[in-house]
Parts: C-alpha cells; sequence; structure tokens
C-alpha cells in the first residue's frame, strides 16, 4: 500500500468512524427524529451495526470498507425515506427539510468514506 493510499484509507476510517459517533451523540442527547427516546432511532444503531458487521467480515480491508461505506450511506437515504413515508415528520420537532437534512448529511459522510476507501483500494 502506498502512502497516498494509506492516507486515504485513514481519512476514510477517520470519517466512517466520526459520522457513527456523531450519530450515537445525538440520538443519546436529542434523539435524530422525534424527540428523545423515539423507538425509531434505534434503526440508526442497526445501521452502524451493520457498519461494524461488514468492517469485521471483510477484516477492514479497503474493498470491503468500500462497500460497507457505501452501503451505510444508502441505509441513511433509506432511513430519512421511511421516516417521511411513515409520518415522522408530522412531528412538532421533527420536519421534512429537518429529516431530509440531517439525514443527507451522514449519507454524504459516509459515501465520501466510501469514496476514500476505493482510492486505498
Amino acid at each position: 500500500m502506498t502512502d497516498t493510499q494509506r492516507r486515504s484509507y485513514r481519512r476514510g476510517m477517520l470519517f466512517a468512524i466520526l459520522g457513527s459517533l456523531m450519530i450515537c451523540v445525538l440520538i443519546g442527547a436529542v434523539g435524530i427524529i422525534g424527540v428523545e427516546g423515539d423507538p425509531f432511532d434505534r434503526l440508526y444503531f442497526a445501521l452502524i451495526g451493520l457498519g461494524i458487521a461488514g468492517a469485521s467480515i471483510g477484516r477492514f480491508k479497503p474493498p470491503a470498507m468500500k462497500y460497507t461505506a457505501t452501503a451505510m450511506g444508502i441505509g441513511m437515504g433509506l432511513l430519512a425515506v421511511y421516516a417521511i413515508v411513515i409520518g415522522k415528520h408530522l412531528s412538532p420537532v421533527s420536519s421534512v427539510l429537518e429529516i431530509l437534512g440531517l439525514n443527507g448529511f451522514f449519507m454524504l459522510l459516509f459515501l465520501q468514506s466510501a469514496r476514500l476507501f476505493r482510492r486505498a483500494d
């Protein structure tokens, strides 16, 4: 692995870990969808579990990390769509813009991580 590939891998890992930690902190502090303690937020923990499982199964190698981070990014987008379809945007604390904006931010973070892992491959 070249120095450039090594740096890309480290940055990709940083983005993935940072995104996962930020999700956990947000859920613990205020909740991502609805109010704090909303059962919908458990789906975000499941998504992080998917990331941990994918990384572990792929032994943290760049190709596996690329696919895992891509799956997490797509999962964030799907969670946003699902939240709107089931009416979570009707809550007084979660508008469509907030749901799409926050999930979109994390989606871009994980997809950027996947791009960096691809460069490390």
